[in-house]
């Protein structure tokens, strides 16, 4: 696919998600991701800071931490997610948004971030993914087959992944089966919930900062 093709399932992704989240009963946004100590609200507001924030601004909060990714991350997470929620809702309908790729990351990048940010809005919610089966098929491809998963420290060396939900299959050796959102979850590292797969789970790397 073009650059194109995967910047159009990033808008259509990001519009969905708006579309689940615009109305939800207020309650419902302090629900707790799967992001560690971020609430559904929190998730939000990291996912459509580049709505908000200009380069310039970026950068100039970036270096109030130090240049800390993380750090910069969590506090304005905590910080924006006290935004009214239809803001946070109209942000995700930003043309600046859909048009935004991480840095080094391209396209590919920009739907890995709204697919799995998407999962850790959804599964806690009990709501079923937004993303349709071929976006998920091109998620899992990028995280196996294109290398994604070293970024999570997730080793999937020698191991045989299959969907039960999607044709889609990859490596050879011990089986692990799920569907496709708990599979895309688990090579990004988070806790999936108890029973949804199947095979003994992948091996962590250790991952070192610089």
């Amino acid at each position: 696919m073009t650059e194109e093709d995967l910047q159009a399932l990033v808008a259509a992704d990001y519009l969905a998600l708006a579309e689940l989240l615009d109305g939800l009963l207020p309650e419902r946004w302090d629900t707790p991701s799967l992001c560690t100590e971020w609430r559904v609200r929190e998730v939000v507001a990291h996912v459509t800071m580049p709505a908000r924030y200009e380069e310039a601004a970026f950068m100039a909060e970036l270096r109030d931490d130090g240049f800390d990714f993380t750090r910069l991350s969590n506090r304005i997470a905590a910080r924006d997610g006290q935004l009214p929620t239809d803001d946070l809702v109209k942000n995700l309908r930003s043309e600046v948004l859909h048009a935004w790729q991480p840095p080094g990351g391209g396209a590919h990048g920009a739907l890995n971030h709204v697919v799995v940010h998407g999962l850790d809005i959804t599964v806690p919610l009990g709501e079923h993914r937004r993303s349709p089966d071929a976006t998920v098929q091109i998620v899992l491809d990028q995280l196996t087959g294109g290398g994604g998963h070293a970024h999570f420290g997730t080793d999937i060396s020698g191991r045989a992944l299959s969907a039960t939900d999607l044709d889609w299959s990859y490596g050879s050796g011990p089986p692990l089966r799920g569907s496709a959102e708990d599979l895309v979850l688990h090579l990004c590292g988070r806790v999936v919930p108890d029973g949804r797969l199947a095979g003994e789970p992948l091996g962590r790397t250790l991952l070192t900062e610089g």
